[in-house]
């Protein structure tokens, strides 16, 4: 029987023919996807497409009339001795004034000496806010405000006993991107060298250890470039690029784990080099294929979510593991040719034993797995059991946007000014921003309006002054800034937005012939943000199960397989959000991870796990799954298929999940809470699926099911068998293990 070669075989025997050819063309493909990135400029989300619902709205009303948000900025001007109404304070408070006008950057300043900001003086009249907007659009602002910042620092110094301290979104952007990009920097530079060195323990030789991270590399370099180019189509944020890295990582390191070890499988087996990579990519080549391309199907679910920081995580993960596939199945077949036997330089004499590939699997696999397959019913429901009982806490999770709680206050001198400016004024430094789209709005009725929306914010408990407008140069739009209660993401703060939306602002602006009134924000926001993506998550999750189950049962030609697989995904998930709700929702792990709890989860973190990780999961699933499928064509029992294929994938499966949980520590240890929290549910994730679910579960339900587990209906006997690539025929199995005979070269 003539069988058919499959994509990642047919590469890989290519490459191990035309070695240096496949080598050149990679190297050239890094530097030429380098280079087209490095002449365009990242193009980040507008304003519009970060937000969602109302927000958006307000958004794209100020679009359409050439105008943006302002990003809102506040001066904290205290004393310990001095009053607001003394001379020497009212001199300081006039010098900010001054110097802020004098940057050019700014625009509506108000100063408690003037009428219109009376208001913003602390009770005891030890402290006054100077507020005022950045000129031009708020996501440039953060770009411009340095000198806004060296203005006020200049002011405080000029007036011994009076300190002047800036905060707001500008400013706060300005030096949260600046130690996001630090930590980040940082968080890869520590991941190389750890993961080099799990893999020197785990291969047991230097060169096998470098080939993994060396292709990682190379293929985030080369996503990088494509990110750019991507980014001119769907915008990319910072956050994107940061977690590609990241991710690539991870992924390029997992699939070369599982392509370098199935090869010196091989090798231990007698087959030359050609014949090695031949194997390795009809078995594990074909895993990283089926595994890449589900990861990219998941993520791809986050474009369903309308939102554009998702938009832009999707397009820079789904590049980075698309590369990584790429580099896994072309370049790495040739360099393992070429290596041969020079994969095993560098050896460590004490690591030697841990080096070589056990293909029956070591002691503890055999001992858990034997005791798994002896009673397989007692197993499931164990560790369905204590699974379960882990799931029971997602169901409580809620989602909350930390704000700039994202960050603990001791990370950031402008935290601690946050922490000050509320202490004195609630609600002051995150404004919500009312934008009015009506006729008349630069006549007397807009003005009495304004002046309406300024009597009801001065008496409404939760809303504060002053009250800024500024309008378009068409007079048909304009915006206002209203304070709010709250630190601009709590109850408070979403109490006093629906005051403003459904109270205030329809009894004043909104009566205006033809009003259209939307109120955008930092709050606004992040309700509307919040409240868009619980609509959306049933759509994307439903797109990334269907999905999966379709790549599954294409791959493996099984209804049931492709069922268990959705079931064990899930299973492994909700543990995951479990131990996320505990540690940070209820705050379990405050003290040992160093954060205080917020009450909820960071709004993109549970989302982004599940399409992550139930694509991630796929990985060590698909890699099982080939070997247990691998031994059962070869005509082994169902039992026997499934401890060999476990024992025989049980070292490349504990390197590589030892690298992801590495990979997810290292989000798990920066300050951002957001980060920690999807680090510890990365982490937890990975644990359970290469532990509880790979050992226990699935050859639980694999025994219990026997047969059962490649049974497809009549009415899909039409699905192609040949999708994936089948196993070179290998040695024969004992007499005693035979099922049945199978012809050569069975697909």
């Amino acid at each position: 029987m003539t069988r058919r070669r499959g994509f990642a075989e047919a590469a890989g025997r290519w490459s191990a023919t035309h070695r240096w050819a496949a080598v050149l063309l990679w190297l050239a493909f890094v530097v030429v996807a380098t280079l087209a990135g490095s002449v365009l400029t990242q193009q980040s989300p507008t304003p519009a497409e970060l937000t969602n619902g109302e927000a958006r709205r307000a958004e794209r009303i100020l679009e359409d009339v050439g105008l943006d948000l302002p990003a809102h900025e506040v001066v904290l001007v205290r004393s310990a001795h001095e009053k607001a109404g003394s001379p020497a304070f009212a001199a300081a408070l006039t010098d900010v004034v001054r110097r802020l006008d004098a940057t050019g950057k700014v625009r509506d300043v108000v100063s408690p000496l003037d009428p219109a900001g009376r208001g913003a003086v602390a009770a005891d009249g030890h402290a006054a806010l100077v507020q005022f907007d950045m000129a031009g659009d708020a996501v440039k602002a953060k770009e411009e405000v340095q000198p806004v910042l060296d203005a006020v620092a200049a002011a405080g110094r000029a007036h011994p006993g009076i300190t002047a301290e800036q905060f707001g979104e500008a400013s706060f952007a300005h030096t949260y991107e600046e130690k996001l990009h630090t930590d980040y920097s940082n968080a890869e530079l520590v991941s190389f060298p750890v993961t080099l060195g799990i893999l020197f323990v785990a291969f047991g030789a230097l060169v096998a250890a470098l080939l993994p991270v060396v292709l990682a590399l190379t293929s985030v370099v080369a996503a990088g470039g494509l990110l750019v180019l991507a980014s001119q189509v769907v915008h990319i944020d910072q956050n994107g690029g940061s977690v590609m890295s990241l991710i690539g990582i991870a992924v390029g390191v997992d699939y070369s784990l599982f392509y370098i070890r199935r090869f010196r499988e091989e090798r231990a087996l007698g087959h030359d080099a050609r014949a090695a990579v031949a194997a390795a990519a009809a078995t594990s080549g074909r895993s990283v294929v089926v595994s890449g391309l589900t990861v990219m199907v998941s993520l791809a679910g986050l474009y369903l979510s309308g939102n554009g920081i998702f938009l832009g995580m999707a397009t820079a993960t789904i590049i980075v593991v698309a590369v990584a596939v790429l580099g896994s199945v072309t370049v790495l077949p040739a360099l393992l040719s070429l290596l041969g036997d020079r994969i095993e330089k560098g050896r460590v004499p004490f690591l030697r034993r841990a080096g070589r590939e056990r293909p029956a699997g070591g002691r503890l696999w055999g001992a858990a797995l034997g005791t798994v397959l002896r009673r397989p019913v007692l197993s499931l429901v164990l560790c369905a059991g204590a699974l379960g009982a882990l799931v029971v806490p997602a169901f409580t999770l809620h989602t909350s946007d930390p704000g700039v709680s994202d960050l603990p206050a001791g990370s950031l001198p402008v935290l601690r000014t946050y922490e000050r400016i509320q202490q004195a004024f609630p609600g002051s430094s995150t404004p919500a921003k009312a934008v009015v789209r009506a006729e008349g709005l630069d006549g007397p009725a807009g003005r009495a309006a304004l002046e309406e929306l300024r009597t009801a914010v001065a008496h409404t408990p939760g809303l504060a002054g002053p009250v800024t407008f500024r309008r378009s140069g068409d007079g048909g739009v304009g915006v206002a800034t209203v304070g709010l209660a709250g630190t601009g993401t709590d109850d408070a703060s979403v109490a006093a937005l629906r005051t403003l939306r459904e109270e205030v602002l329809p009894a004043t602006l909104g009566r205006l012939p033809g009003a259209e009134v939307a109120v955008g924000g930092t709050t606004a926001s992040s309700v509307d943000t919040n409240a868009h993506l619980s609509g959306a998550t049933p759509w994307v999750a439903g797109f990334v199960l269907v999905f999966t189950f379709a790549v599954m049962l294409l791959s493996f030609r099984s209804l049931v397989v492709a069922a268990v697989t959705l079931v064990l995904n899930l299973l492994s998930v909700g543990a995951a959000y479990g131990i996320v709700v505990l540690v940070f929702q209820r705050g379990w792990g405050e003290g040992l991870l160093g954060f205080t709890s917020t009450g909820g989860i960071a709004s993109w973190v549970p989302l982004f796990m599940f399409v992550f990780l139930f694509g991630l999961s796929m990985d060590y699933h698909v890699f099982v799954v080939s070997r247990i499928r691998e031994g059962h064509d070869r005509g082994l029992s169902t039992a026997r298929a499934i401890e060999d294929g476990i024992k025989g994938t049980a070292g490349a499966i504990t390197g590589a999940a030892v690298v992801m949980v590495a990979v997810a520590g290292v989000f798990g240890m920066l300050p951002q809470l957001s980060m920690k929290e999807s680090g510890v549910g990365m982490a937890t994730a990975v644990l359970v699926d290469a532990t509880l679910i790979r050992v226990v579960l699935l050859p639980a339900v694999m025994k219990l099911l026997g047969e059962w587990n490649w049974w497809v209906p009549r009415w899909l006997s039409w699905l192609p068998a040949g999708f994936t690539e089948a196993a070179p025929e290998p040695a024969p199995a004992p007499a005693a293990e035979l099922r049945r005979p199978v012809p050569a070269g069975r697909p």
